[in-house]
């Protein structure tokens, strides 16, 4: 089972996020904690891909039209790092 790790700054951006968005996230949460980034690729509605720029080396899902989860795995400790979750605004904190 994979382990999910949230940047501090994820709790105050799911205060301030709509309800069905916060849903939808935690719904990816059990995903990706029961089936990893295999899972997360399979569901083709959160259209998970790789970032780059800035952001390279992390990835992004979908959690509505607007809104997306950034993301990095660490595969060898079975880890997610959600770095953000944000309004499709991909510049680096």
């Amino acid at each position: 089972m994979w382990r999910i790790e949230e940047h501090r700054r994820v709790d105050k951006q799911v205060s301030s996020i709509p309800k069905e968005i916060v849903k939808r996230y935690e719904k990816w949460k059990d995903v990706a904690a029961l089936s990893g980034p295999f899972g997360l690729r399979l569901i083709k509605g959160f259209h998970d891909e790789t970032l780059a720029g800035k952001w390279k080396g992390f990835r992004s899902s979908r959690l509505g039209d607007q809104w997306r989860v950034i993301y990095c795995v660490i595969a060898e400790e079975l880890l997610f790092q959600v770095a953000s979750i944000t309004a499709h605004d991909y510049r680096r904190p």
